[in-house]
């Protein structure tokens, strides 16, 4: 029987036939536990870390020698050691088939497609991985990718980790100084890059910019250009340390990969935090806690199997490409696009191509951003009546908070069957700390539940924990190790700065930085980051609790709330980007009052409403919050480059409406 709350339940059979379900009854089998529902296997596996994790890497099918101890310092956070005995290469795993399915699918836009087998892949990955280690290349050097979301980015990754190399990637919309401030700091010996792309119907030229990278970027022994607006001639001629993609390629056979075994801890990704605080933080991963996390969370929690077909729509600059690409292990094809997600599919309307790649190659896990179902709700769209979906059984939503009204829209227009999975992590972990379960019904607005393994808990303001159902908000936490901590962070030998990241709020307890609530379901609503949180008058604000509600008015297309210091106190200032054609008048203002008054509290209602041309965001599409305070309060914004549209900024600055 469905509560209010629940807009969806698995039936019995899609529960039995779940992963999740065999794991459970493998986990009573083989450690005498009593696990009967997804909270008791919660509980039993941040209990048990260490038969917990053993599991997963034997049940999930993790390939390596495992070694026989799982953990050792395991009160120590950080410093914690995870399978020290194990070897292990995420390439290995993730090319452990040669046959002549679809490994990658790829459309750019509506100008390219290509398909990879699993056999054409690994020969791919073979020859990289050779012209790799002719340029130098060997365990431990950096490889760098400012490419798209294509198949050459994942050829060219997996070949790095074959060698043991450590791989980074950047999105080609960056621009120079933007990269710099994150491959500077690593000093690759290899660059990929490309020769463009396409963005909403426009071919982007990227060669001048790849030019002036590679000239300020003197640990490059090679540079590397994929030909992707012009494939035949490849940016034409390449000068110096620079060579086309399939020269690079050229001299070599696709016959065996030789992974190399590597220490489960062993330097896997570079990752870069998207703030604006400063230069971005190098964030280190490695090839066993990435792997064994990717392969618990997408065949456990998203109910991955062999032959899905797993989509997410990101950039090789964003955590969810290196989370999407790990799917390749659980023998998943990836449906990889680059491009607007916006341009008209064949339907003519805006907005409809990525329905159209579902239904073209029978798309079953869809992930995307709670602002682009956000945008399709608002734009009108109903993909059930234009679309069959026949074969998606779970959506993905990620990036912010996905406010209830954007389930409610997913289960009205999109489709009614179907796992909504709002997961919640970070590029700190490259995973999640709250995402979906198969056994689970969804709530409207809520997080499923707590990622296996992880001990997720609520803390509020002296760190004592705060129970389920309370209705309190407070910090995120997570009170023991997990694989998928960060090795560490570059050029960091002491620790001090990933400890600053982490650990300097509550000793031995990861602080995340989300402001959360754990619901009376075991559940998890997610307020925004708790930097951002506004406190007007000593009172805690989630500013997901703003955006929900005056996002639902027509006329605004999206917001942003700072808290700007006034009179020994904090008041909440909301700035709103409109529909075209529609000017923030008096009448507006009031309604958007009402609206917030109506449905939170009078606390949350604006004390000044102000009206801009564009919201600021990360290069992830994360909206900044903190840049926009530093602006207002004429405070310097560290990092502009991390923005994708930096000027829009400008639109903040010096507002006299802010000065009474």
């Amino acid at each position: 029987m469905m509560q209010s709350s629940e807009l969806w339940r698995p039936s019995a059979e899609r529960m039995a036939a779940a992963r999740l379900s065999a794991f459970m009854a493998e986990v009573n089998r083989r450690w005498q536990a009593a696990c009967d529902d997804y909270a008791s296997l919660w509980r039993w596996s941040v209990a048990q870390p260490e038969a917990f994790w053993t599991t997963v890497w034997d049940h999930c099918g993790m390939l390596g020698e495992r070694g026989q101890i799982a953990l050792e310092d395991g009160e120590r956070m950080p410093g914690a050691r995870w399978f020290p005995q194990a070897t292990v290469n995420y390439a290995e795993n993730l090319l452990r088939q040669r046959d002549d399915r679809d490994a990658l699918v790829f459309w750019g836009e509506d100008k390219v497609k290509r398909r990879l087998s699993r056999r054409q892949l690994y020969g791919e990955v073979a020859r990289c991985a050779q012209a790799l280690r002719a340029a130098g290349v060997g365990q431990g050097d950096r490889v760098a990718g400012f490419l798209p979301n294509m198949p050459e980015a994942v050829i060219a990754m997996l070949a790095s980790a074959a060698l043991g190399a450590i791989w980074s990637s950047a999105s080609p919309d960056f621009g120079v100084q933007g990269v710099l401030d994150r491959f500077g700091q690593i000093e690759p010996k290899v660059l990929f890059c490309v020769d463009g792309y396409w963005y909403n119907g426009k071919a982007i030229d990227c060669r001048e910019k790849n030019a002036k990278i590679v000239e300020r970027l003197p640990s490059l022994a090679r540079s590397v250009v994929v030909g992707y607006l012009d494939e035949a001639d490849e940016a034409g001629a390449a000068a110096g340390n620079q060579q086309r993609w399939t020269d690079f390629l050229a001299p070599f056979a696709g016959d065996e990969l030789d992974c190399q075994p590597l220490p489960f801890a062993h330097p896997l990704f570079i990752m870069f935090s998207s703030g604006t605080t400063g230069v971005p933080k190098c964030i280190v991963h490695g090839h066993g806690g990435a792997l064994l996390q990717h392969l618990k969370e997408h065949q456990l929690h998203g109910d991955v199997v062999p032959g899905d077909r797993l989509f997410y729509f990101t950039t090789c600059g964003w955590m969810m490409w290196n989370w999407l690409v790990s799917g390749l292990a659980s023998q998943a094809t990836l449906l990889l696009y680059d491009g607007s997600p916006f341009i008209a599919g064949a339907s003519g309307r805006a907005g409809t191509i990525l329905f159209d790649y579902a239904d073209s190659e029978g798309m079953t896990h869809f992930g995307t951003s709670a602002k682009f179902i956000d945008a399709l709700a608002k734009s009108g769209l109903q993909p059930r009546r234009t679309h069959r979906l026949e074969a998606l059984r779970t959506i993905f939503s990620t990036g912010s908070p996905l406010a209830p009204e954007g389930f409610d829209y997913v289960y009205r227009e999109i489709k009614a069957d179907l796992q909504l999975a709002s997961i919640s992590g970070g590029t700190d972990i490259l995973s999640c700390f709250a995402l979906g379960s198969p056994l689970l019904p969804v709530n409207r607005g809520e997080l499923q539940c707590r990622g296996l393994g992880m001990a997720v808990a609520v803390f509020d303001d002296e760190g004592q924990p705060i129970a389920a159902g309370r209705g309190e908000r407070g910090e995120l936490v997570c009170t023991r190790p997990f694989p998928a901590m960060p090795i560490g962070f570059w050029n960091d030998p002491d620790g001090a700065k990933y400890h600053a990241a982490y650990f300097a709020r509550f000793p031995g307890v990861w602080c995340h930085g989300d402001f959360v609530e754990l619901t009376a379901s075991e559940g998890m609503i997610i307020y925004g980051r708790s930097d951002a949180v506004l406190n007007p008058g000593g009172v805690r604000i989630g500013t997901a609790e703003i955006y929900r509600q005056v996002e639902q008015l027509p006329e605004v297309v999206e917001s942003l709330v700072i808290g700007q210091d006034w009179q020994n106190d904090v008041r909440v200032v909301l700035f709103v980007k409109l529909r075209e054609g529609v000017t923030l008048d008096d009448a507006l203002r009031e309604r958007i009052r009402q609206q917030i008054r109506d449905n939170t509290t009078p606390r949350h209602v604006p004390a000044r409403i102000l009206q801009v041309l564009d919201i600021p965001r990360t290069k992830s599409g994360k909206i900044v919050e903190l840049a926009v305070r530093n602006v207002v309060h004429g405070r310097p914004v560290k990092n502009v480059e991390a923005l994708a549209n930096p000027e829009a900024l400008e639109g903040y600055r010096a507002r006299p409406e802010l000065q009474n």
